[in-house]
């Protein structure tokens, strides 16, 4: 097999070396608990403390502002679950369509609570209207949770002005940014969100690590109890190589942003451009300009996602299907569901996410190696339906 093309940074990222060496000290030597009081749970608890401060430089919040969790799907539940909980008053909750997982299932979890869920629709494009958020808004809204940019088709959401609607009647607003970092601004005060998720893992920081930005003020019921950490927020003994790793590998996404989005846009668009010129039957899914610069995601006719992955991957190019592949069966995404494309290309999405690990040359042959086997399961299934029709 010739060099690997990945082409699944939305999935996860590789540790960056140089936040791996920052981790480093933290797992081998300076071992503290940072909430003992000798030395070396000091040491660990200043650690932790200037990795928070890298973190609140890049979201322009306070470090009180922010709960370390272990990962995005913590995160998202956190600021659902906990928001929910912790209302005086109200049970109805506003998300949309293609929302994570995280957010869908912790939302459906509060209606066995009492709770209320109403799941905006998105347009072919992926986006939520305001005049649909508006509308839906109501009395006893306790919370909007709206993604700031899709993990499968990268349709980024007006965020902005989603927030400022559910600002006007009071209503806390949540956004899981896990896919933003490295690529959108994500300065909590110019995005007017009252909290928000990340996880490192997405931005070259290790897995296993996330945080919930909390604005002051808001109230937070914690999903997990113990000896109070995190503010009483989120307790636990902390994971401080995590959140060394974490603030480093944040405070280098936001200072690299412009460099990555320029880098990661060209790559994304020769992939864009080099499949829809060499194949028909294609859909290129999500926003045309208002999406990320790493995501190219596709819908084609006459293609099972699964089988095309699993080809892509036996001739070396790591994609992933916006399908969840069950049991030899495919369960077509909600994403792409939502989308209400014609049937035809529902069973055939792919998504290609660019990042650190790939180059300019390795385009081409990843658009030759895509399309060739486009091109070659088209044919079989033409074949098949060949000889079907002879018999």
């Amino acid at each position: 097999m010739s060099e690997l093309i990945y082409l699944d940074h939305s999935a996860t990222t590789a540790l960056a070396p140089e936040v791996l060496a920052a981790m480093m000290p933290y797992l081998t030597e300076h071992t503290g608990n940072p909430s003992s009081v000798h030395s070396v749970g000091r040491r660990a608890r200043q650690a932790s403390a200037d990795a928070r401060e890298q973190m609140a430089g890049a979201l322009g919040c306070q470090i009180e502002e922010i709960v370390m969790t272990s990962g995005g799907t913590e995160a998202d539940n956190l600021a659902i679950v906990g928001v929910a909980r912790a209302a005086a008053k109200g049970c109805h909750i506003i998300t949309s369509a293609i929302e994570h997982h995280a957010v869908l299932h912790a939302s459906a979890a509060l209606t066995t609570e009492g709770f209320e869920v109403t799941q905006l629709p998105v347009d072919r494009d992926g986006l939520v209207s305001p005049d649909d958020l508006r509308a839906a808004l109501r009395d006893d809204t306790v919370l909007v949770t709206i993604m700031l940019a899709n993990n499968e088709i990268g349709t980024v959401q007006p965020i902005r002005e989603l927030a400022a609607i559910a600002g006007e009647r009071g209503v806390t607003f949540h956004t899981d940014a896990v896919q933003s970092v490295g690529q959108l601004d994500i300065n909590v005060d110019t995005l007017g969100v009252d909290l928000l998720s990340l996880s490192a893992h997405k931005f070259y920081g290790p897995r296993g690590v996330g945080l919930l930005y909390v604005r002051r003020g808001v109230d937070l019921a914690p999903m997990i109890l113990g000896g109070g950490q995190e503010l009483d927020r989120r307790s636990g003994t902390e994971n401080v190589a995590g959140t060394v790793g974490m603030g480093l590998a944040l405070a280098t996404a936001q200072a690299e942003r412009e460099d990555r989005m320029r880098t990661s846009s060209a790559l994304r668009d020769h992939l864009i451009e080099g499949i829809e010129a060499r194949v028909g039957g294609v859909i290129v899914t999500g926003h045309r300009s208002r999406r990320l610069a790493t995501n190219a995601s596709f819908c084609f006719t006459d293609i099972q996602a699964d089988v095309l992955v699993i080809s892509l991957d036996l001739d070396g190019v790591e994609a992933s299907a916006g399908s969840a592949c069950t049991s030899g069966a495919v369960e077509v995404s909600h994403v792409i569901t939502a989308l209400d494309l014609p049937e035809e290309y529902l069973a055939g999405s792919l998504r290609l996410t660019v990042g650190a690990a790939n180059t300019p040359e390795q385009m081409p042959r990843a658009v030759d190696i895509i399309c060739g086997h486009i091109e070659r399961m088209r044919m079989l299934a033409e074949r098949s339906r060949g000889k079907i029709g002879a018999n």
